[in-house]
């Protein structure tokens, strides 16, 4: 909750421009990774991290953090990786704008992201 609290501060209560340009928008605890989730993150960092961030910290004026609340397995579930990267995603929760579908990533690819996010997820509270 504090974490969501400080992101909400940060952002000014809204999405892209509380932060700064390009500035984290949460603190990100990292843990030791599994193999999958090693490659998970390789790829979040060639393919996600540029609008969300390193650790998916999110970026101000960019995308927002994955490791949020409002990305628990609950809210939004595995599957819902695999949509966004297939279709984009229509801005419902920050702010941000649209996110474009992602072309070159396979499925398989979107499992390890996502095995990535959620091990980050469970590391900062978020399950």
């Amino acid at each position: 909750m504090a974490t969501a609290l400080a992101i909400w501060w940060r952002l000014g209560g809204r999405g892209g421009d509380g932060a700064g340009a390009g500035a984290a928008l949460a603190e990100v605890i990292v843990p030791e990774l599994t193999a999958e989730e090693s490659r998970g993150e390789t790829l979040f960092n060639t393919n996600c991290a540029t609008c969300h961030g390193v650790n998916a910290a999110g970026r101000g004026g960019k995308a927002p953090p994955l490791v949020h609340k409002i990305y628990e397995p609950n809210h939004h579930a595995d599957a819902a990786f695999q949509l966004a990267v297939q279709n984009g995603v229509r801005d419902h929760h920050w702010g941000f704008g649209n996110m474009p579908p992602i072309e070159g990533i396979s499925p398989k690819n979107v499992s390890q992201i996502a095995a990535y996010v959620r091990a980050l997820q469970r590391a900062n509270g978020i399950q």
